[in-house]
């Protein structure tokens, strides 16, 4: 399952790999502005003589035929930064846009695809098949994945795989555990209207900031009182605007908040409860309501055959004492968008070292890597397209 010469070329083409990683982490772009990020894949890829094409308006798909007729397989790689101030000032490698930085660990997701890449590259004859390499843009708005497969990225694949970095675990620990990995991620805007006035004649208003402050105290039964226990879910209020002056009753507050489950059935219900509570809580008030709910990335479910596959993979490749197994996350990820098109599984790769101060959650402006994962985060790419090809 293992194939030798992909572990050694990871093994040679390691220090080249925390150059690269280090040069696209000094150097960050935000979601749908990864033009230079684009460039440098592009002429990386053109060096080792690998077949790609832009997509629009950043982005790379590229592709490594087999010398032998066989299935294909897609290794994804996300390549924005985030609106974060990096803190790890001190780093030679830190951010050189101020405000700017890889805060999730993209960087060392596109450098690890493209060491896998060269690596791949080299065993290209003996591939049964074809592997696909997807570059994507915008992960963090959680429209890139969408944008390549309109272009597309999936057209005649037969399993995806992706990686992602990940700070909670300890370094070189690799988990792919079969069912929900990441949640899906909704968010939500509740608009309420009341009638304004002077605060010292409430008797003639409708407030909405009491309004709104029953609905926020009220819908986490959403969640606590009309879903099954078993089936987790996260409803979270994170933004209220509402009133001009200290005394001016306010005629219109604005919520905005995220909903986060693993099942779809509970993600239509709480967008039927949602809407149901802030209809009723308007009424109660003499108020009216309005609620936009946008369906943003569908949960992460690992395919068991690909989950059950890539854990195989990192046991022969670095020892079960490697294999890991990490709960699921409320976090969102648009990689559930390649897997409503063909089976796969996303997997973590540990980077947390708090000897190295790697331990920072994801999107903090000290987040960084340990850069021993880097290794085990390329030949874990490349190791599983050259198993699940010749399965």
């Amino acid at each position: 399952m293992i194939h030798a010469k992909i572990k050694e070329a990871i093994q040679t083409y390691s220090e080249e790999l925390t150059e690269l990683r280090r040069k696209l982490h000094s150097e960050p772009e935000v979601s749908w502005e990864e033009y230079k990020t684009t460039q440098f894949v592009c002429e990386y890829l053109e060096q080792l003589g690998i077949s790609y094409r832009k997509t629009e308006p950043t982005g790379v798909i590229a592709e490594i035929r087999g010398g032998r007729l066989g299935k294909t397989v897609a290794l994804r790689g996300d390549m924005d930064a985030l609106q974060v101030e990096e803190l790890n000032k001190d780093l030679p490698y830190a951010s050189k846009e101020d405000g700017k930085m890889h805060a999730c660990g993209h960087d060392a997701h596109t450098a690890m695809l493209l060491i896998a890449a060269k690596a791949l590259n080299e065993i290209k004859e003996e591939l049964p098949g074809n592997v696909r390499l997807l570059f994507q843009p915008a992960e963090e708005v959680a429209e890139g994945a969408k944008a390549l497969v309109k272009q597309g990225a999936m057209e005649g694949v037969d399993n995806v795989f992706g990686i992602h970095i990940w700070s909670q675990m300890p370094t070189n620990k690799v988990s792919c555990t079969p069912g929900p990995s990441f949640a899906s991620a909704d968010l939500f805007k509740v608009t309420f209207k009341g009638r304004g006035g002077h605060g010292a004649m409430p008797h003639a208003c409708i407030d909405a900031a009491i309004v709104a402050s029953s609905f926020v105290m009220n819908v986490q039964t959403v969640v606590s009182r009309t879903i099954d226990a078993q089936h987790p879910a996260v409803l979270t209020i994170g933004k209220m605007v509402v009133g001009t002056r200290f005394n001016v009753i306010a005629e219109n507050a604005v919520i905005e908040g995220t909903v986060r489950c693993f099942h779809p059935e509970t993600r239509d219900h709480i967008e039927t409860q949602l809407k149901h509570y802030a209809d009723q809580v308007a009424v109660i008030y003499g108020a009216t309501a309005k609620v936009e709910y946008i369906h943003g990335t569908r949960a992460v479910i690992n395919e068991e055959y690909s989950a059950n596959l890539a854990q195989k993979v990192a046991a022969e490749a670095f020892g079960e004492e490697a294999v890991y197994n990490e709960k699921p996350t409320m976090g969102g990820e648009d990689f559930s968008e390649y897997l409503a098109h063909a089976p796969g599984s996303f997997a973590l790769v540990g980077s947390g070292n708090p000897e190295k101060d790697t331990q920072w959650a994801h999107h903090h402006g000290k987040f960084n890597i340990d850069e021993d994962a880097l290794s085990t985060g390329a030949e874990l790419y490349a190791q599983y397209a050259w198993a699940y090809l010749n399965e």
